[in-house]
């Protein structure tokens, strides 16, 4: 079979909340980092806490759905070029075989050739 199976160490409901914790620890680091809240001159001001700052939150959140988005893609892409199918893809993925054609058309050839590589890009999803 194509592709190297996964062996879970943790749980699903474990590696999410992870995953949340990261995320939101990262939004948090970004946004202190891209923004400045301005004073009362309308300047800013660099002593002011961003944090909890929702809108740049939520702008960096955006940025950090498109560059997950594209990382997607490349891992999709290096699996492929390692043998994996469109099966292990989707549950790598978690979905189905028929989501992961319909995600990545052409990334996996029928015939089990390696197709070249194609730097497949997801659509962007800003207006969402």
């Amino acid at each position: 079979m194509p592709g190297s199976p996964l062996s879970f160490a943790m749980h699903e409901t474990e590696i999410a909340g992870l995953a949340d914790a990261a995320i939101a620890d990262l939004a948090d680091r970004l946004a202190m980092r891209a923004f400045r809240p301005l004073g009362v001159d309308g300047e800013a001001d660099a002593t002011a806490p961003v944090e909890g700052d929702a809108l740049a939150t939520l702008h960096v959140l955006a940025h950090l759905q498109r560059a997950i988005a594209r990382q997607v893609d490349r891992a999709a892409e290096r699996a492929a070029e390692g043998g994996a199918g469109y099966p292990q893809l989707g549950r790598a993925y978690n979905i189905t075989r028929q989501g992961a054609r319909r995600r990545w058309p052409g990334l996996v050839p029928a015939n089990g050739a390696v197709p070249p590589h194609t730097h497949h890009q997801a659509p962007d999803r800003s207006d969402r």
